[in-house]
């Protein structure tokens, strides 16, 4: 199905992360739900205030009770961001291509990491790690070898057929490890960046399939994704080629309410956890069908501010409201994430690695 103002299907996202309660079987029931309205991908990030498993240990437990919408683990900058790539292709392999990864190059909300684990940076340098983190991502993935900085290097394979990965980190804490994985059959999962932050962008440019935007206004979020356009087509890419979704927590209340002043119509308002859309889901469904259809973004990232209640109004009155309009899926026509984004297929010859600058 195509949208009528012609620029194809908003793309939606939902986080987890502000729920009640923490369980694996809550967190099933969450992304079961998401999962009826079509959104493309779940995230959830690994805090320190959520108790229990890690997000990836939980999303391989709802990858079990799930089919097709996407899952997304957030990597805060308090684990060591080299040991997760491996972790994720196993995610995606247990959901048949549904694994994404997100790369938070945030502070965490300057939440303390318990004993052992390292402590946050300067987010500029968080932001370099981040360019080295998602080109070992890739090449972890299957793609080839990268260097410190990022650039191809020939791959190597054992005996076995499983490729060799080699990363210099030049930010990390410590040294990338050299992993033997086998190649995910799908190819590398979806790479995830928060290019809210100006340092952060160049790597979305050069690297992310789907890039964050935390934006208060329309043409905060248009000059973001103009911005990041610009690069990636510098890096040899498609200037379209990277998804910008616009990144809202949403406060959809008991009842269908008009937007409060400055939160719906003319943007949401900026609060200290990000911009915060308050009021009813089809004044929300209006402000994503606004930006959608002028071009600011490919998309939303929706976070609960009540979960579960704004997760089961931005389903069953949000989304519905969309899929009236044509805007939004009735269905998902493939089973990978990267189907659900409409990115090209995977291929092994690492694209988004792009010319050197």
């Amino acid at each position: 199905m195509a949208s009528s103002s012609g620029r194809g299907l908003v793309h939606l996202a939902a986080a987890l992360d502000l729920s009640s309660s923490y369980d694996e079987r809550s967190c099933a029931e969450a992304a079961q739900l998401a999962e009826r309205g079509g959104l493309d991908f779940v995230t959830l990030d690994d805090t320190f205030a959520r108790p229990g498993l890690d997000a990836l240990s939980v999303l391989s437990r709802v990858a079990a009770a799930t089919d097709r919408i996407g899952l997304v683990p957030v990597a805060t900058p308090h684990t060591e961001p080299f040991h997760v790539p491996a972790g994720v292709a196993v995610l995606d392999r247990v959901s048949g291509g549904r694994a994404g990864w997100w790369t938070d190059v945030t502070n965490a909300g300057g939440e303390a990491p318990p004993p052992g684990r390292r402590r946050t940076r300067p987010v500029g340098a968080l932001s370099q790690e981040t360019g080295e983190v998602v080109a070992y991502a890739g090449a972890e993935s299957g793609d080839r070898r990268v260097d410190g900085a990022g650039m191809p290097a020939a791959p190597s394979e054992d005996r076995a057929g499983r490729h060799r990965v080699d990363v210099r980190g030049v930010s990390s804490s410590a040294k990338a490890p050299r992993l033997t994985v086998p190649g995910p059959p799908h190819g590398r999962p979806v790479r995830v960046v928060d290019a809210t932050d100006e340092p952060a962008r160049g790597a979305a440019a050069r690297y992310a399939d789907v890039a964050l935007v935390r934006a208060a206004s329309a043409a905060q979020a248009a000059a973001v994704r103009d911005q990041i356009r610009a690069a990636a087509a510098e890096f040899g890419r498609r200037p379209e080629e990277p998804r910008v979704l616009a990144g809202l927590l949403v406060d959809l209340g008991d009842g269908e309410h008009a937007a409060e002043p400055g939160h719906g119509g003319g943007g949401p308002r900026q609060t200290a956890r990000g911009p915060l859309y308050r009021g009813g889901p089809v004044d929300l469904a209006e402000l994503i069908a606004t930006w959608h259809g002028e071009g600011v973004v490919d998309g939303f990232h929706l976070t609960p501010a009540e979960s579960p209640r704004d997760l089961e109004r931005l389903v069953n009155g949000t989304v519905a409201v969309l899929q009236h309009r044509g805007l939004f899926r009735t269905f998902y026509p493939g089973s990978t994430l990267r189907e659900h984004l409409g990115l090209a297929g995977p291929a092994r010859q690492g694209a988004g690695h792009g010319r050197a600058s």
